[in-house]
């Protein structure tokens, strides 16, 4: 066995936490990441600090909360002084791999506000060595590898994503793509040449990312049926006059939400989609997660038949969430749990980790915390400003005596690419996000200038109740809002905070914790 110690970081797009076949899900068949979560540790309670993309992959890739990295829509640029992930790992002599994308725009300070880059939505992060991007514009390189595979591409690729058959919209029909040549196939197909390939005793970590189960929702065959209709769970929501009755904001994305962002041509808004349609619309989504699911059987196989699988640590996970009809709603958006709770797995091949094999944690974790536990796995430093923490203890058996009891994520309303428009409900730039505590028994939703939202979660799991008006909770009102408030102020930006200087120099004062 090689003595290097590698990492395979696999990053979807969009993919529910509760959707896996080990948690029960009457879903799609996840066969491989259940043999996976069967060796490994799968974190139940997983969620995700932003979405969409940029800021949800920034808080993965930086292990920052939203209100440290300022990421806060899709475009928004990175500070570069910020430390990300594959810029510790090559400065520690650790080849840091891309396939996919990492949806990052670059600091403008450092390569030029007229660099070509930002008429894209994203380039690779700095640190990163791209084996293959997945532009997310144009989408040439996939597109160019598919026609090369015999694909014959129309004058406009993207109808590819429409059904087979019948109008734009949900679906009983596959996409026009067959499925040794879509994207998902495209994002294996590279992983296994590179495993075939790589440099002998050079240790990597290979960001493996998928398009799917990203929408336009149409899943090619065979996948596109790989779940019954009488299997599929119904949608979890109210009518919609009482959702909308929730929050003004809960009102405007019911009648603005337009269902050509899910369905490649279709026309018209997501709210009224009748119980058939949401159904058709899972069946889709199950159906990318199925296919996802088989080619990275393949993948694992490839690092099994190289000889890596024994020195490879494992992440499986998403950056953001799918509302999927659930509170009458497609996409990521708001703060409803749907759009945040993630799925997480995490195989250790060292024996250390044989007591934490086929664990379920129940505990509250976080995107923040992947970056500490590579960074811990490989015996490297994780950086003073990182609000996440390492889960190696989780994965060893042990369960640590002091751990978060509420997770936190946040949601910006001042629009990014491609539309770097107004906020919505006449908010300023500056006012235009919101911030969410949940603990196991309350959510609490925090805006600048608009009215709060509080669920009791023990009496409304489903956050169909706003109560944040309701005298009643007037105490636990006030007291999630100082908690909200002492998070904050704990987990501001602390880079140098530790350090003072002194008639006898500059003390690090984290050497006597």
């Amino acid at each position: 066995m090689p003595n290097h110690r590698n990492v395979l970081f696999i990053v979807t797009d969009q993919w529910r936490g509760d959707t896996l076949g080990c948690l029960g899900h009457p879903g799609p068949p996840t066969p491989n990441l259940d043999a996976l979560a069967a060796e490994g540790v799968l974190f139940r309670s997983h969620f995700g600090q932003s979405a969409p993309c940029s800021p949800a992959r920034a808080s993965l890739l930086t292990g920052l909360y939203v209100m440290n990295h300022r990421v806060v829509a899709n475009g928004v640029p990175l500070d570069a002084r910020h430390a990300t992930l594959p810029g510790r790992l090559r400065s520690a002599g650790i080849d840091p791999l891309l396939i996919g994308y990492t949806s990052t725009t670059l600091d403008p300070r450092q390569v030029g506000a007229e660099s070509p880059g930002f008429r894209e939505p994203a380039e690779p992060m700095d640190g990163f060595r791209p084996l293959a991007w997945f532009d997310e514009l144009e989408f040439r390189n996939y597109f160019a590898w598919a026609a090369e595979r015999g694909l014959t591409l129309p004058t406009d690729p993207s109808t590819l994503w429409r059904p087979a058959e019948g109008p734009p919209g949900p679906t009983a029909s596959p996409s026009r793509i067959p499925a040794e040549v879509s994207d998902t196939a495209w994002s294996a197909d590279h992983a296994i040449s590179f495993l075939r390939g790589r440099q002998p005793n050079r240790p990597w970590l290979l960001h493996l990312g998928f398009y799917r189960p990203h929408p336009p929702f149409a899943a090619p065959a065979p996948y596109h049926q790989a779940v019954p209709l009488d299997r599929i769970p119904p949608a979890l929501r109210g009518d919609l006059a009482t959702e909308a009755e929730q929050h003004p904001l809960m009102a405007h994305f019911l009648a603005t939400q337009k269902r050509s962002s899910y369905f490649e041509g279709a026309e018209g808004i997501v709210a009224p989609l009748s119980d058939a349609e949401v159904a058709l619309t899972r069946r889709s989504y199950y159906g990318l997660i199925a296919e996802i699911d088989h080619q990275l059987g393949l993948v694992f196989a490839e690092l099994r038949r190289t000889g890596q699988w024994d020195n490879t640590l494992i992440v499986f996970t998403s950056d953001h969430a799918e509302q999927l009809g659930d509170h009458h709603l497609l996409g990521k958006l708001g703060w409803f749990d749907q759009s945040y709770h993630l799925p997480l797995i995490v195989r250790d091949p060292d024996a250390a980790a044989d007591a934490g094999r086929g664990r379920v944690v129940e505990a509250l974790t976080e995107a923040i915390d992947v970056m500490p536990t590579i960074l811990n796995w490989y015996g490297l430093p994780i950086p003073r400003a990182c609000d996440g923490n390492s889960l190696r203890p989780w994965l060893h058996g042990e369960t640590p005596t002091a751990w978060r009891d509420a997770v936190h994520f946040e949601y910006d309303l001042r629009g990014g690419w491609p539309r770097a428009g107004v906020p919505p409900l006449g908010l300023g730039l500056d006012e235009a996000s919101l911030a969410v505590t949940r603990t196991a028994a309350w959510k609490y939703v925090h805006f600048a200038t608009l009215p709060p939202v509080l669920y009791d979660l023990r009496a409304d799991p489903g956050e169909m109740r706003n109560v944040a008006g309701d005298p009643a909770y007037a105490g636990l009102l006030a007291h999630a809002a100082g908690r909200m408030l002492s998070w904050r102020l704990k987990h501001a930006d602390r880079t140098l905070t530790h350090l003072c200087a002194t008639p006898n120099g500059l003390v690090d004062r984290t050497a006597a914790d």
